[in-house]
């Protein structure tokens, strides 16, 4: 079994993609050695909040750190004491590359009071190799995942609706007395895989304009994802319904990323970002 990655992204209207503050990484991990190699796949999708200290920092951080990296500490288990233990980790390591001088007395008070923050959607999917492949996901705020299968909504993680969007949504933050906090309001899913699946994470405006889409029942909206084939196309749909004028289908103004993942059988792996 296989899986073919896709990540694509587009900054808020009148910026430039420099200015984007998702991230999103992924790929494909082989284990083991004397010819009992196991194959695993490990992705995460990050959205920084605007208002925050740095977020771009903090989000490259999270996202460097999920995934698998050589020479490095292993990536977090998706349970909550290893995700808490990770957190904390995330945020020691943030102060310990954080300035020791600030440009101004309002950076310093926004670096200590506010911090940095981002909503994490993390995902591992498993027995690639065996008769019961799955997927297993954490999640910390609005990034959703959606389980498509033969072009119909198997799962949503979280399970959020058209009416659970708001300005202040959970996530990670670097500010250690919030560590409890996380990770008590983390989530936990999982469900099963077969060929041809598609996973589908999206950040908050996009995830958003999927579950309208969903509730006017309106399940079209899979073949569009599953058939975008170039950054260029992703744009133009972004940009199409940040205009629409019928509310039911406008897409907010914000940084949006994609990712979209497909269970293929006897297809090279590869990795493809479109960033």
């Amino acid at each position: 079994m296989q899986i073919q990655m896709v990540i694509f992204s587009e900054p808020k209207a009148g910026q430039a993609p420099g200015e984007w503050e998702d991230c999103a990484c992924g790929g494909v991990v082989d284990e083991g050695a004397d010819g009992h190699v196991t194959r695993r796949a490990r992705f995460v999708v990050v959205d920084g909040a605007t208002d925050a200290y740095d977020s771009l920092r903090w989000v490259d951080q999270l996202v460097t750190w999920f995934v698998p990296q050589p020479d490095a500490a292993p990536e977090p288990r998706l349970e909550p004491a290893a995700m808490r233990a990770w957190f904390s980790r995330m945020q020691d390591r943030w102060a310990q590359e954080s300035p020791a001088v600030f440009d101004s007395v309002v950076e310093e008070r926004k670096f200590a009071e506010v911090g940095s923050f981002a909503t994490l959607l993390g995902c591992e999917l498993s027995g690639l190799d065996g008769p019961a492949p799955s997927w297993t996901a954490v999640a910390l705020g609005d990034t959703v995942l959606f389980h498509v299968r033969s072009g119909h909504l198997l799962a949503t993680f979280p399970q959020l609706g058209p009416d659970d969007f708001g300005s202040r949504p959970d996530g990670v933050s670097t500010l250690p007395s919030r560590l409890g906090q996380m990770t008590d309001r983390m989530l936990i899913g999982s469900g099963s895989l077969a060929i041809g699946d598609f996973l589908f994470a999206a950040t908050d405006a996009m995830a958003h304009w999927i579950l309208r889409a969903i509730a006017r029942g309106d399940e079209t909206v899979w073949a569009v994802l599953a058939g975008l084939a170039h950054p260029s196309v992703f744009a133009s749909l972004v940009n199409d319904y940040r205009r629409v004028r019928n509310n039911q289908e406008r897409m907010k103004n914000d940084d949006v990323t994609l990712l979209r993942l497909r269970v293929l059988e006897d297809q090279p792996s590869f990795l493809l970002r479109s960033l």
